[in-house]
């Protein structure tokens, strides 16, 4: 049964077995509640199967008005009889000593009311805990679970149970008995990285279904609930593109064998002052040329810098933001997480519609995020750009200041691309000179050799052959490339 959470279904490969009965488990924060209000609420909206919520803690009023938030409007389904409550709130809630068994007869008989009132195909029970409160011994809390399951399975329907876990890495559940008993077992954590909040979603066991393992990262956003990174988008366009477009830079399109496909993304790095984002204004300014809408986001400067950088090239970004072909954002990375702010890329791609993209630059997210947490982003974002055949350039600067070699992270972000542009510094008796590689084209022949790049006030331009370079310059400015003029040729390092 398809559960319609954005990209959760992908990670569970169709959905949860259908009437079975799953457990959610994680600690406070990481979407217990959120995950079995969606679970009911997308199973109304994309598949019109009513839905009986029956809750142990918040009360019904309290989950209505937070719903409505998300766009769930519960109180008109209620009203057509498509979700119902079950609220076991006030009796649970109060404090009583557990004395002797706790019957939960009255409390079956008003969930069955509530399904076979509504036709409800989902269920879901928030939360166990509340409940296991009231009971005495473990070996109760396992009987009493167990007479849940099968009448929810008698009753046919497919039911989400959620219940706590005492931390993110130690046991599933409180009470140790509910991932023994129920078919399927789901763990969301809130990890704390970094100085920030990470949730995950793993998927346990699905008893009789395959599924997907491991961690996946999602995010709780405002607007569209709990989105699971990268999985949700990992769906192929079914095409490639032939059609080739302009770099902004007529040597760098020969050097790539005619310019980039349409649904090219392009890595380009190199260290600092190299001249990606001139190399990125370009590509932008190209598309105004074309008529094309391009979306610029820099995580390294403010919009004011950006537009100052940009007046000191002759490029006139007001006047292309101002025909509504291209859109900047300016955001810091410390502002959001990377899952939020791939969610803030992508609704505007959907919203805006560009052709071009560039992000300026990669590597200013590794300073609040993981070498793998960076891959997801690159990948997620990755798989919507190829969709949509957005022509993309990624800039990102290894680590040292003028160290030509990419970090681990770098490289693993080349092996997913199809372009990778290198810029390096290298040096010459007496100056240091940037120069300019085409280390990979896929489905193209490429210039390999390494050229000179110089910049002025006009822009960038690639001139002649490098001759005699051997070596990358290394981090401590060592004078490990070196360049001889075509009658002084080495074959090695020279003195």
């Amino acid at each position: 049964m398809p559960t319609g959470i954005n990209g959760f279904d992908h990670v569970a490969l169709g959905g949860l077995p259908a009437n079975r009965s799953t457990l959610v488990s994680g600690t406070t924060g990481s979407g217990k509640t959120l995950f079995a209000i969606e679970f009911l609420a997308r199973g109304i909206m994309r598949f019109n199967e009513p839905g009986v919520f029956v809750t142990f803690e918040e009360t019904a009023g309290h989950i209505r008005r937070n719903s409505a938030s998300l766009g769930f409007p519960i109180e008109r389904w209620e009203d057509e009889g498509k979700w119902a409550f079950v609220d076991a709130s006030m009796g649970i809630g109060e404090e009583e000593q557990a004395i002797g068994s706790y019957d939960l007869g009255a409390l079956v008989a008003r969930i069955q009311h509530a399904v076979r009132q509504t036709g409800a195909r989902r269920i879901a029970l928030d939360s166990l805990g509340a409940i296991f409160t009231r009971f005495t011994g473990v070996e109760t809390i396992r009987h009493e679970l167990i007479r849940i399951a099968s009448i929810l399975e008698t009753l046919g329907v497919t039911s989400v149970l959620t219940a706590e876990r005492p931390a993110e890495y130690d046991g599933v559940t409180r009470y140790g008995v509910e991932q023994f008993v129920l078919d399927n077992v789901i763990i969301l954590r809130n990890v704390l990285r970094q100085g920030r909040r990470n949730r995950t979603v793993e998927i346990v066991k699905f008893r009789g279904a395959p599924h997907r393992s491991g961690e996946w990262l999602f995010t709780i956003d405002p607007q569209d609930g709990i989105v699971v990174v990268p999985l949700a988008f990992l769906m192929s366009s079914g095409r490639a593109s032939s059609e080739r477009v302009s770099s902004g830079n007529t040597e760098l399109d020969e050097m790539c064998g005619g310019g980039f496909y349409r649904d090219a993304i392009v890595l380009m790095s190199g260290p600092t002052g190299t001249g990606k984002t001139l190399a990125g204004l370009r590509f932008i300014a190209t598309a105004f040329e074309a008529g094309e809408r391009s979306l610029f986001c820099t995580f390294d400067e403010t919009r004011e810098q950006l537009l100052r950088n940009a007046d000191g090239w002759g490029l006139d970004i007001r006047s292309m933001q101002a025909s509504g072909l291209l859109q900047v954002i300016s955001d810091y990375p410390e502002v959001a997480s990377p899952e939020d702010h791939f969610l803030q890329l992508r609704r505007t791609i959907e919203e805006f519609g560009p052709r071009r993209l560039v992000i300026d630059t990669l590597s200013a997210l590794e300073r609040v995020v993981t070498p793998r947490a960076l891959l997801d982003f690159v990948i997620a974002l990755g798989a919507v750009l190829r969709q949509n055949e957005i022509t993309t350039l990624f800039t990102a600067r290894p680590t040292g200041r003028l160290m030509a070699t990419g970090t681990p992270t770098t490289a693993e972000i080349a092996g997913f691309t199809d372009v990778w542009v290198l810029l390096q510094y290298v040096e010459r008796v007496g100056e240091i000179q940037r120069a300019i590689t085409v280390l990979q084209t896929r489905g193209s022949a490429h210039d390999q050799g390494i050229r000179e790049v110089t910049v002025d006030g006009t822009g960038m331009h690639i001139g002649e052959r490098l001759r005699g370079v051997s070596q990358v310059l290394t981090g401590d400015i060592s004078p490990a490339i070196l360049w001889a003029p075509e009658s002084e040729e080495t074959d090695g390092p020279s003195e």
